[in-house]
């Protein structure tokens, strides 16, 4: 492992804890701060993401979300993400990472994309879980044309100084409990 591999690693176990803790507490107005936020971008193409674990949820958000909503669709290793259509309770199956997906459904290309993340900071940079996809997916869209990245974390997932490489990509916004932030 490189060094800056080993102090994402421990980034990352710091930021888990502390989003444990946070969504012990429950994610307060969370939803609805993001729901008003992403009511700006109304009609473009969003992609949310299923929450796991300990994740902040965004699917009330999402679900009111005037415009085409997509989710991730883990291709395999080292790969950009696709986005599949959802809808609220669409039929979903497990997928990689015990993600679930739609079982069918267009795909989007997104022009606004709730990130989710293990740790952010006032840079407007975010930790991922280490697989890139985000950061690739997130590349690659903005190649094509502008592309919002908008961290939903809780206030407790911020740290000092997110460890970066060269390929992470930066957040335009954050969204918490407390409020949005623009970077």
């Amino acid at each position: 492992m490189t060094d800056i591999g080993a102090i994402k690693a421990e980034a990352r176990r710091t930021a888990f804890d502390a989003r444990k803790a946070a969504f012990a507490r429950g994610q307060g107005q969370a939803a609805e701060i993001l729901a008003d936020f992403l009511a700006r971008h109304s009609g473009k193409p969003l992609a949310g993401y299923m929450p796991m674990r300990t994740e902040i949820d965004p699917l009330p958000a999402m679900a009111t979300y005037p415009g085409p909503v997509g989710v991730p669709v883990i291709l395999g290793p080292g790969q950009a993400l696709k986005f599949r259509e959802w809808t609220p309770g669409c039929a979903m199956e497990e997928g990689a990472f015990k993600a679930y997906i739609p079982v069918d459904g267009a795909w989007v290309e997104p022009e606004v994309v709730i990130v989710p993340l293990v740790a952010f900071d006032a840079r407007g940079f975010r930790l991922g879980y280490g697989g890139g996809f985000y950061d690739r997916s997130l590349e690659g869209l903005r190649a094509k044309r502008p592309t919002l990245a908008i961290g939903f974390a809780f206030d407790a997932q911020e740290l000092a100084e997110v460890p970066i490489e060269n390929t992470d990509q930066k957040l335009d916004f954050i969204v918490t409990e407390s409020g949005v932030r623009a970077f």
